[in-house]
């Protein structure tokens, strides 16, 4: 496998990175700088908007360049052609220490999202649904401290989650019409490690890639949470990861040096970097479009 840097930029937070199958780009948010990115492999051209929030995390619509932002306290739409955001509804409004952090839509198009507890590390966080028509749902999931994780089986049946702190991701039933879950239970434990899991996602075999922050690799569980393989990258702070390209086949990772000193950032070139893994030998699912 090759393993490269896109680029010389470095980002302090880089997260929830898609892969855009219409303009065939990346999409990700560099949360603490409340900006949003976006990358063409093909051409190389790199844009980016600057937020009135923090971005946690976002979601592909059915309108071509149109995005669902998943901003610190609530939600917005957001057309890139024309910069025009508009406010949807409000979610950690009378949560002042809470802001929104991972996403991802469910196979049926409803938005599913998490808060994080900024104000210390009491689970008072939680996950929540923004469906198709408009409403904001709570799922009936434990309360966290820092949402992550949220992904989901091909078949959409199966809610893949996390609180990053407690070393665990989780799986529960999901129903897509309701919203509703149950039969939670824990898919991969990693307690006996340094690392906590970040972002994740599914690939077209079932399998959930997991970003390890702390642990410098991402890690492929098959459905029963069993480690099948893991990739080494040149950094240790690993957020996010998507499956992209023409035919879905190459893995794009994103890093974070929030928390690095000067000496640290300095000792680690790779820090905050957005890395481009191919010869992977799988592929990835369509990102699944709100509405």
């Amino acid at each position: 496998m090759n393993v490269q840097a896109l680029g010389n930029t470095r980002f302090g937070l880089s997260e929830g990175i898609l892969w855009d199958d219409r303009l065939e780009a990346l999409w990700w948010t560099d949360i603490h700088a409340a900006t949003l990115w976006q990358f063409h492999p093909g051409s190389g051209v790199e844009r980016s908007w600057h937020l009135p929030e923090r971005l946690g995390c976002f979601a592909l619509t059915a309108q071509t360049g149109v995005l669902l932002l998943g901003l610190e306290q609530g939600l917005a739409r957001f057309d890139s052609a024309s910069g025009q955001l508009t406010q949807l509804v409000p979610v950690a409004a009378n949560q002042p220490n809470h802001r929104v952090n991972d996403g991802r839509c469910d196979r049926a198009g409803n938005f599913v999202f998490g808060t994080l507890n900024e104000g210390g590390t009491d689970k008072t966080a939680g996950f929540y649904r923004y469906t198709r028509d408009g409403d904001l749902q709570r799922l009936s999931l434990p309360g966290v401290a820092i949402s992550n994780s949220i992904c989901f089986s091909p078949d959409g049946g199966t809610m893949y989650f996390c609180d990053s702190p407690a070393k665990r991701i989780m799986a529960c039933d999901y129903d897509e019409a309701s919203g509703r879950t149950g039969n939670i239970r824990v898919f991969a434990d990693l307690s006996r490690g340094q690392a906590d899991p970040d972002g994740a996602i599914v690939d077209a075999e079932g399998c959930l890639w997991s970003a390890e922050w702390g642990g410098s690799r991402v890690v492929r569980y098959n459905p029963h949470g069993q480690p099948l393989r893991e990739i080494a990258l040149p950094t240790g702070q690993i957020t996010c990861l998507a499956l992209g390209g023409p035919v879905l086949d190459t893995l794009y990772v994103t890093s974070a040096s929030a928390g690095m000193d000067d000496a640290a950032r300095a000792a680690d070139r790779n820090a905050g970097a957005v890395f481009r893994i191919d010869g992977a030998g799988v592929r990835g699912l369509p990102e699944c479009r709100f509405g």
